[in-house]
């Protein structure tokens, strides 16, 4: 089960990264992840930790039981500021920056012209008289992403932040060990976002997390990043995890994966993120391929992202095509494992709308052998984040 999860992983660690790519770069936590004698992978550009000797089942369900640590340090942090910055910003992006409150964080997307999703991203409006945004967005596509908005908003400036590392603490006992070395974080509500001190050394904090547990994500300079993740791990209920377990996190919390559930040609409505386009922006527009979007809203989008339970002892994988009773192709998988606090296979795919309704059976090719596939709603184990706050 371990090893079908490794592989699954790494087949998405190759997906989001060029062939003919430079040499892998190195984390700032590389020589920690080796020392705790994790198994390296590549993945978006940088050789990455896939699993440590626990094995990736048994992060996994550490993680939610306990806490994990996750390094995302290949992840692009960024700041944009000037006059207007929010303004201008939501000429990129369907997301309501503008009623979005100081130290308040909002899931975005960039999009293109014709409404597909250049990137997913998180966007903050920090504090202070100047306006400012913090962004956080995908590695595989951080150059490009950060390019982009540096060309479409010459007048604002974008300051990426190279020397901050980020990491992750995830999991129901998040907020109890993280308290000790920041404390404050406890009051904080989810999807917010906070300042801290380290001797010095400006921390930032958000109550947010890609596991569907509550946790926190932490920006801190790269030289102080060592110092704050041994700290952390010292604590009994803190485990490293790699890329297998947080693969397998994400699944089982139905969150999209860029370059599978999200890319240039699908659009956040088909992805079923239509929640994250503001009421708003839904009436004025002004984003890349509103209309598109609008129109998706309005009538409904011509195929759907749904969950996916193979009626099978091994997952259905990514690519495999979807199809109905009558073996007509009707949609594809996007993301397919093994999750590990069901023990079942799980997917999630693109299916054409007509038969996206839970309990709807259609099929796919499993090793030359057709199985069914139920349509299901997701996340397929609930979310447990802090309370939302609604400021």
């Amino acid at each position: 089960m371990s090893e079908n999860l490794a592989s699954a992983a790494v087949a998405s660690a190759h997906a989001a990264i060029d062939p003919v790519a430079a040499p892998l770069a190195r984390l700032p936590l590389d020589a920690l992840h080796r020392s705790l004698g994790a198994k390296m992978a590549p993945f978006a550009g940088y050789d990455m930790p896939l699993q440590y000797a626990a094995g990736i089942v048994a992060e996994h369900l550490h993680t939610r039981s306990k806490a994990g640590l996750f390094d995302v340090s290949h992840m692009g942090q960024a700041i944009l500021s000037g006059a207007g910055a929010g303004s201008a910003l939501e000429t990129l992006v369907p997301g309501d920056l503008l009623g979005l409150a100081p130290e308040r964080v909002r899931y975005t997307q960039l999009l293109n012209d014709a409404g597909g999703v250049i990137d997913d991203l998180m966007a903050t409006r920090l504090p202070g008289r100047d306006e400012r945004y913090m962004l956080v967005v995908n590695a595989a596509t951080k150059a490009r992403d950060f390019a982009h908005i540096a060309q479409k908003l010459p007048d604002h400036r974008l300051q990426t932040l190279d020397r901050r590392a980020l990491v992750a603490l995830q999991g129901p006992r998040a907020v109890d060990v993280l308290r000790t070395h920041l404390p404050g974080v406890e009051d904080m509500g989810f999807m917010s976002w906070r300042a801290f001190d380290i001797d010095g050394a400006g921390v930032y904090a958000t109550r947010s997390g890609y596991t569907g547990e509550d946790g926190y994500e932490i920006s801190i300079p790269v030289e102080r990043v060592e110092t704050f993740a041994r700290a952390l791990l010292a604590h009994e209920d803190v485990l490293p995890i790699g890329l297998g377990a947080r693969d397998s996190l994400r699944l089982e919390a139905g969150l999209s994966l860029y370059g599978h559930e999200l890319d240039e040609t699908i659009n956040p409505v088909e992805a079923g993120l239509a929640w994250s386009i503001g009421k708003r922006r839904r009436a004025e527009g002004g984003f890349p391929g509103a209309e598109t979007i609008r129109s998706a809203l309005r009538d409904g989008p011509q195929r759907v992202r749904v969950g996916l339970l193979p009626q099978s002892k091994a997952p259905v994988r990514e690519g495999a095509e979807i199809v109905d009773a009558g073996g007509a192709v009707v949609g594809r998988v996007t993301s397919g494992g093994f999750s590990p606090t069901l023990s079942r296979p799980i997917a999630l795919g693109l299916v054409a709308r007509e038969f996206a309704t839970d309990g709807a059976v259609l099929g796919a090719d499993l090793r030359g052998r057709r199985v069914e596939l139920v349509v299901a709603p997701t996340p397929f184990v609930p979310h447990r984040y802090a309370q939302k706050d609604v400021r």
